[in-house]
């Protein structure tokens, strides 16, 4: 199984740490975010890694370089200035992902979070998986940016508790299958999904942060003891 850390975002909220290198890279406990998430896909036994760019995707390249380093094997797909919005990165990436009738794991990459994916590489989708589901996402509970939230869980009405899209989530290549390339977002598609039962939904209550303003950054770094927030 692959993976892929969506990692082409051009992080305008945490500028100027985001000038000249792209939010992924931007160290949380001593080391970029993107680093977290390959050692716990590495730990998962996942170690076929796409990571897309678009904003200072250069620096990430410089990096990691094809993760032999890393005891991973990394592929980039280099995206249009702007980037191509989630589900349009995740098409683009598709043929570096997939074989046929393949799954695969998807992380965003301005995340920090203890999550085990390896919760994930048992779950069956596609026309093997009970009731025939495409796509599962991990939600989780809402945090003080975003205290409405986005999604109920699935099977509960629309009008139920809303939590948030933790971008921690499990894809078969078919819940992209009538999708062109292009700029497409991925929360309208999952929205459809579930209201389709295409889309099944955990809640996750373990520790997990979004590092979307430079004040989350250096409240995180804080809390795990250290200063460096670049």
């Amino acid at each position: 199984m692959k993976a892929i850390i969506l990692s082409a975002g051009r992080g305008k909220r945490m500028m100027p740490l985001t000038a000249n290198q792209p939010k992924p890279m931007l160290n949380v406990a001593g080391k970029p975010l993107l680093e977290h998430h390959i050692e716990r896909l590495k730990a998962a036994g996942i170690c076929d890694i796409v990571i897309n760019l678009a904003w200072q995707g250069q620096v990430i390249k410089d990096y990691f370089g094809n993760g032999i380093h890393f005891g991973v094997n990394i592929e980039y797909s280099d995206e249009p200035e702007g980037g191509l919005e989630t589900a349009g990165g995740i098409i683009q990436a598709l043929p570096m992902l997939c074989e046929q009738n393949d799954s695969f794991i998807v992380l965003n990459g301005d995340i920090f979070t203890d999550y085990d994916v390896s919760s994930l590489m048992q779950l069956q989708l596609g026309s093997t998986a009970e009731g025939h589901c495409e796509a599962h996402i991990v939600l989780v509970e809402n945090p003080e940016h975003n205290p409405e939230g986005d999604f109920c869980l699935a099977h509960q009405p629309l009008n139920q508790q809303k939590y948030t899209l933790s971008g921690i989530g499990k894809y078969h290549q078919s819940f992209f299958a009538e999708l062109g390339a292009g700029f497409i977002k991925l929360g309208p598609l999952l929205r459809s999904g579930l209201e389709q039962h295409k889309v099944s939904t955990e809640l996750y209550l373990g520790a997990w942060d979004d590092i979307g303003t430079p004040e989350r950054l250096k409240m995180i770094n804080e809390e795990l003891g250290y200063s460096d927030v670049g």
